[in-house]
Formats: C-alpha cells, structure tokens, sequence
C-alpha cells in the first residue's frame, strides 16, 4: 500500500482537545498542519478552499457525508476521512495523543486496493414468518416497499382488513436453503386463507413439501433461527419479536432490500494449496469447521465457498494452514501494511510501546465512542485498526504487529457472536506458544467479548505496560507461511533467543513427521499424497525427502501410508535447515536378477515376495515368482518368451474355415487340436 498525495486538515473540534498540527505534520514526513477550530460549520470554507486536483484528508468522521456532498457538487476527488477525536483526542490522555493521531493520519492516507464485489438482484419479493396479529402488522408496514407473502406459524387473534394487501398462507417452513436474492423455501402444512374467512382465519388445500422462491425473509417466529450466524446473513432478518424497537429497526433495513447490490467477496480461494484431502482421505478441515455461516463445504479433495452467503468474520483465512483460503477485505499484504504504517508513524512521533487495538466498525466503534463520549476514552498508547470483523484475525497479523514495534495486541469482539471466535482464541494460543519459546514474557495478545463499555475502558486503562518486541519493517509477500515465518523469525531475532525448536500442540499447523524405517517400504504412497510438497523423493534412487517448513501437519500422509510408519510432531524450526530437504529413509535399489538394473526400493520388492510368492495364482512356480525380481523390461521379455506375450491378447483369432473342419475330421482330431498342430 502506497500513501496517497493529500491535504490535510485536522480540527480540535472547538478546542474540546488538544491538537498538535506541528508534531502530527513533522512525524508523517511533512510540515508543520494549520490547527482549526471549527471546520464543519463557521469554517467550513476552509473546507471548500482546500479542494482542488488533490483529495482532502479530514481528521474527523461525523460530518463526512456534508463533506462528501460539498466535494461532489464541486466536482472534486472524494475527500477521506480518520477519527482522532473518539479514538484519540477526547481522552484523560489528551495532551499525550499527538503520536497517535499521527499514526491514524498515515494509515489514511494509504492507497487501498479497490475491493471485489459481486452483483446480487433482489426483486422484493419478500416472504413474512410469524404468528398472530404482530406478524401481520410487520408484513403490512413491509408490503409498502416489498412484495410480501405471510406464513402463519399461529393464526389465532387476527383481524383482517377489508383490503388485503397481501397473500396469507398457513404452514411450517422444514427447510430454507439459498442467499439473499434466491431463497428456496420448502413448507409442510403449506395452506391459503379462504378469502371468505370472516372472525377466524380459514385455510383449505393443506399440503407438505411446498416450494416456493424469494429474496427476503422476515422471520419473527419463536422457533430458532432458519440459518447458523443469522446475523450475517444477508436478506434475512430475526428480530426479538417481543422487542419492538427492534422488530421496527429490522423493518426499516428491510425495506431497502429491493433492487441491484453489490456484495464483497470477502475471501478468496486456491485450490492448488488447499490440505483439505487427497483420494478420499480427509487431512484439513479447519475451514470448514470454523465457519459460522456454513458457507464452506468440502468438493472432494478440495472445498467450495459459496460467497453468496459468506458475512465476512474470516475465521477461514485466520486457521487456514497453507492460505488457500485467505481474506480480501483487506488482502493480507494491505492489512499487515497498515499495522507497520500506525507502529511507524507512532515510534517517529515520540510515542513508545504502542498497543493496537483490534475493533470493528459497528461494536467495537460504538463502545470506544461511548468511552470517549462518558468516560475516560482510550488510553494514549492504545492505537485502534478498524476492520470488518475482528474474528478474521491470525497469528501472521498478530506477530507482524509484534514485530513492526507494537508491545501488546487486545481483539475487542462482540460477546452476541462469542462463538465465532474459536479460532482467534486457538490463533492466540498458537502465538503464545511461540513467544513463550522464546522467552518473551508478560500477556503480549488477549481477546475481549465485552459488550460493557467500562469493563473495556477499565481494562485497558489497567493492563501493565510492557516493552516493544521489535522495531522491524519487512515487505508483507508472499503467500501466508511465508509471511509469517518472516515476521517470527524477526521477532525471534529480536528477542536473542537461542531456542531453535520450539513445541506447539497438535492443533498448530507447523511441525515434522516422524517415519518408521523397519516399516517403511518406501512405496511413496506419502510423497504424492502431500499437499504441501513437503515431501519429495528422488527420481534417481529410492529416498523419502522432506521439507519441514512446508509442512502443515494436515496428517493426510500418516493416514494414506499403508505399513502406518508415520507420525507427526508439532514443533516451529527456526533453524535455516528447516528451509531445505532432509532424508528421512533411503535405501539402495533392488537390481533386476536379469539386466541387473536397480527398479525399485529393495524393502518394497522383498515385502512383495513374501506377499505373493507360492501364495498369488499368478505366481505359483519358482520361474513365475521370479518375475517380481525383475524389472518392467525384463519381466515383459520374460512373459513373451515363454509364450506368455502379455500383449498376444490383443491380436485377432484366426478364423475357423470349412476345409478346416474336414480335415480335422478326416485325421481324427478336433478342429482345436488340428489348428494347433498346423500353428
């Protein structure tokens, strides 16, 4: 990520903080920024006098839309926007904050890739489940805007209209499946009111298994939701029906769900590096059981995502061993340049130990909001990344923090959807193990699920400080592994470890596998099973090799060996021979007893010996049993020889003839023993 040419300007919001234009400026590489106090209002020309051929980068969020309008209806580049007001000025900390706000002032003017997004048509046709009366109300505010259609769960205490606006069916949905857009929904008990029904409802023509398709739903049932991580899901919406200001919220956001969206396309897939199996045999599965939504599912010996339905929380990209499936809001190289640039620009200020916050956009935003809006606001050497969603978070970002210069990691998370965060919890253990291996102390990452704004503010205020790891900047390429081996290996620099393995538990996806010599045959079942290219054999001799910073204990080599002579052991190498292939088993070739060329492993040719010879039909006699002995070309020329061409079955019989058969005749033979004896 490149930073972007801009005018800054920055305000202290009438003097309600302190601002230091002069420090801000000089930390980012510039001069000296012109202090306002006020620019959204009596100032705002200032505003209007800055646009030009350059955008505007304003250091405040709650009048961006006024901005943005100003800059549109001038015909100006579109103005960017950061917040140091909530996450930095209005503080107990305030007169310490100039480090920060610079900090925030660098990551906004970095260049962010345009994101991928796909085109979803909705049509309005909405499809209402509840029961009673308040279902019937919700689906005539929403037929205003939508095409609805009412299941009653429960038809009991309606009253009907003299106009009704919209069909009312009676049922029970059994299965829902589809995304926003394209929802199939399958009913028992599926029956239309009688349009005569007049103090009760009436319905008539029951029946089981209706089909019917929307592309919206509206469910206030009591039952459970129709989908796991329903608050993700978009075009579906399960408010608290017993809640009416928050049935009255899920009304107004759907009545926007009409007409043409563009979804982002959160994460991105690669196949060719995906552990999820080989020929049947299942390796890595954390991707799909870390998937709330369940928008991942295996295809077999590789997984599908189904972007229609996936929300974002990036559990996948977070556990994926190799990155095959990784996250693209924002793509991993933009997201670990943004924690370089906030460590960076913070250091250059004069600010020291930073710690970075990890929060998303709507819970994590709304409470540091209220801690600066009723409390004491962050702490000065809190710096907070928004992003998407705060569960997406891996062990490559969180040592890639550590090492660019920041001296803890806090994820904020929204306890509602405490159970998407299994996999942040596990990446933290991950990191932990590895800074305890190399005797880094004190609680470096810790996960909050907090929904209480002074349960946070108090935390943060109270965590002992601790020094920075590292101060060390890399360019984030390369694939997942690959970046984070970098920024463990800067990390383990810093610390001046002398510890070169490291144990992780089983669920890590770093380590070495262990082979069994007096079991292995060296079949090579393994090597072409690997996902991961770890292991390798030689095409000049019988060897078994192994790379061990490729592997990603997927395990689908220890359950695709037919002798069981492999194990795994998790472990981080931070030795440079982890980078290179080393010889697990080798052994000299087993030389043709005809052409005395070496075939195959010696192992592999005695083990099928004793398996087949004077045991397999085709290998009865003591010249037969010799053909496993030799090679592919000596054993061809064996076959033919004897008269046992393994190709002769592919020639065309000689047709039988009548002179054939009176002959045969006439000598006192069958016409079998006549056409072998004129052969």
């Amino acid at each position: 990520m490149a930073p972007v040419k801009t005018k800054t300007l920055i305000c202290n919001c009438e003097k309600s903080m302190v601002v230091d234009g002069e420090a801000i400026g000089k930390a980012i590489g510039g001069e000296a920024l012109f202090v306002h106090d006020n620019l959204c209002r009596t100032g705002i020309e200032n505003f209007e006098a800055a646009l030009g051929d350059v955008p505007v980068c304003v250091g405040c969020t709650q009048e961006q839309i006024l901005f943005s309008e100003i800059a549109e209806e001038a015909e100006k580049p579109a103005p960017y926007f950061f917040n140091i007001r909530e996450k930095a000025g209005w503080s107990k900390d305030g007169k310490k904050t100039a480090p920060k706000m610079a900090a925030l002032l660098a990551q906004a003017q970095l260049q962010q890739k345009p994101l991928r997004s796909k085109a979803i048509l909705s049509d309005g046709l909405c499809l209402v489940i509840g029961e009673g009366q308040e279902a019937f109300d919700a689906a005539k505010l929403l037929n205003k805007d939508l095409s609805v259609s009412l299941l009653l769960t429960n038809d009991e205490d309606i009253i009907l209209p003299s106009v009704l606006e919209f069909p009312v069916f009676r049922g029970k949905v059994k299965k829902v499946s589809g995304s926003f857009g394209a929802f199939e929904v399958v009913t028992d008990g599926y029956a239309p009111m009688i349009p005569s029904s007049k103090s009760e409802l009436e319905f008539t023509m029951a029946r089981d298994g209706a089909k019917s398709q929307c592309s919206v739903i509206f469910d206030l049932s009591n039952d459970a939701p129709l989908f796991p991580r329903h608050q993700g899901r978009d075009g579906y919406f399960k408010p608290d029906a017993g809640d009416p200001a928050q049935v009255m919220r899920a009304i107004f956001d759907a009545t926007d769900m009409v007409g043409e969206f563009e979804k982002p396309l959160y994460v991105g897939y690669n196949s060719e590096i995906c552990a999820h199996s080989r020929s049947q045999k299942t390796g890595c599965s954390k991707c799909i059981d870390n998937c709330p939504a369940g928008a991942i599912t295996p295809n077999g010996d590789i997984v599908e995502v189904n972007v229609d339905i996936c929300g974002g929380c990036g559990n996948c990209a977070a556990h994926c061993p190799t990155g095959a499936v990784y996250y693209q809001y924002p793509e991993r190289a933009d997201h670990i340049s943004e924690i370089q640039t906030l460590a960076r620009s913070f250091l250059a200020a004069g600010g020291k130990a930073p710690r970075l916050l990890f929060i998303d956009s709507e819970h994590g935003m709304e409470l540091i909001t209220v801690m600066a809006r009723y409390g004491d606001g962050l702490p000065a050497d809190v710096i907070p990344l928004e992003m998407h969603a705060t569960s997406g978070v891996g062990h490559d970002a969180m040592m890639a923090a550590l090492a660019a210069g920041f001296s803890q990691i806090i994820i904020l998370g929204d306890p509602r959807n405490a159970e998407e965060y299994a996999a942040v919890q596990n990446e933290i253990e991950l990191s932990h193990a590895i800074l305890t291996g190399l005797g880094i102390d004190g609680e470096r990452i810790s996960l909050i699920l907090e929904a209480d704004p002074d349960i946070v503010q108090d935390q943060l205020w109270s965590d002992a400080a601790l020094k920075s790891v590292a101060t060390k900047e890399f360019l984030p390429l390369g694939n997942k592994r690959e970046v984070a081996r970098t920024v463990i290996g800067a990390v383990a620099e810093a610390s001046s470890s002398s510890i070169e393995i490291i144990p992780l538990n089983d669920t890590a996806p770093y380590g070495a596998i262990n082979v069994d010599t007096d079991k292995c045959t060296l079949c090579l079942a393994c090597v072409s099973a690997c996902p991961a290219d770890a292991l390798r054999d030689n095409p000049d001799k019988p060897e078994l090799r192994f790379v061990e910073a490729a592997c990603v204990q997927c395990g689908i080599c220890r359950v695709t060996c037919p002798e069981g002579a492999i194990t795994l052991t998790s472990q981080l190498n931070l030795t440079p021979g982890a980078m290179q292939p080393i010889t697990l088993n080798e052994e000299e070739p087993f030389e043709c007893i005809k052409c005395g060329n070496g075939f195959a492993a010696r192992s592999t040719i005695e083990r099928i010996s004793e398996k087949l010879a004077g045991i397999h039909r085709m290998y009865q006699t003591d010249d037969s049993a010799k053909l496993i002995q030799m090679c592919d070309t000596c054993r061809l020329e064996t076959l033919a020889a004897g008269g046992g061409d393994p190709f002769a079955i592919a020639q065309r019989p000689v047709p039988r003839t009548t002179d054939d058969y009176i002959v045969a005749e006439r000598e006192g033979l069958t016409v079998d023993d006549f056409l072998k004896k004129d052969s």
